[in-house]
């Protein structure tokens, strides 16, 4: 193949793909897995935020990574079922976890790995300025 041949392929190709919108993703990706590093029975989906989602089997008190997308929200690891009290004067959660959070690829880190049974993820509140 002449080298004018591949260079004009490859032109093409490059402005069939400039010409594709870009798709931005939802806010609300999550990644679970059972093992620590994204092993284990792994499955990501985009949830409803808002709302609080039960984990099913075999997710439910077995979840080492809990990695939400990049986008700005938070999502709240809960001890207790959708729709149960919280009566621990502590809370039943251990707080917000993001993208950035440190131990979201390993929840065992934290003993955490074997309480979560549910969760509810909300968009950042940005800084007020005063």
């Amino acid at each position: 193949m002449k080298f004018s041949t591949i260079v004009a392929t490859a032109v093409s190709a490059a402005i069939a793909v400039s010409g594709t919108p870009i798709e931005k993703r939802e806010v609300g990706g999550l990644l679970l897995c059972t093992g620590a590093n994204a092993t284990g029975t792994c499955t990501y989906n985009v949830y409803e935020l808002k709302t609080c989602h039960q984990l099913p089997a075999p997710f439910h008190h077995n979840t080492s990574t809990f990695a939400p997308d990049g986008e700005a929200f938070n999502c709240f690891p809960r001890i207790g079922d959708c729709g149960s009290i919280c009566t621990s004067p502590t809370g039943c959660t251990f707080g917000a976890v993001d993208f950035n959070y440190k131990n979201k690829f390993d929840l065992g880190a934290i003993k955490w790995n074997t309480l979560i049974s549910s969760f509810d993820c909300e968009l950042k509140t940005p800084p007020t300025t005063q």
